[in-house]
């Protein structure tokens, strides 16, 4: 069996977007912004200030998923996802300093390893 640790990263970025979106978004008069829906009627949304101004606070955030253009993409490397995914696990395995674990929990993991020891023969 394997396990890829550039594929839980990936697994990991998913789901924080599939959160933010279940934890949904605040809607009201200025998020809606019919006064800018009737100013622009049926043009395009984009290019407007209030959109450009707010479309970040509803979106999810992604240090993995490049959402430039392709120009701007191939510019800055293109890097895939995979590539970016490797790099953060690897960042992550050289830099990550873990929080110690209090003497208490690792005294109740040293009793379940005895345990399991002394079942399978391992120790007596």
């Amino acid at each position: 069996m394997t396990f890829d640790l550039a594929q839980l990263i990936t697994d990991a970025e998913i789901f924080k977007m599939v959160l933010h979106t279940i934890n949904g978004f605040e809607v009201n008069k200025d998020t809606i912004a019919l006064d800018i829906i009737k100013q622009v009627g049926t043009g395009e949304f984009v290019s407007n200030p209030h959109t450009s101004g707010n479309y970040r606070k509803i979106q999810s955030n992604s240090d993995l998923i490049n959402r430039q253009n392709r120009d701007a993409w191939i510019a800055g490397g293109s890097k895939t996802l995979t590539e970016k995914s490797y790099e953060k696990a690897i960042y992550i395995l050289e830099n990550h300093v873990p929080d110690p674990l209090r003497e208490e929990d690792a005294a109740y993991i040293r009793k379940i390893i005895e345990d399991a020891e002394v079942e399978y023969g391992i120790r007596k």
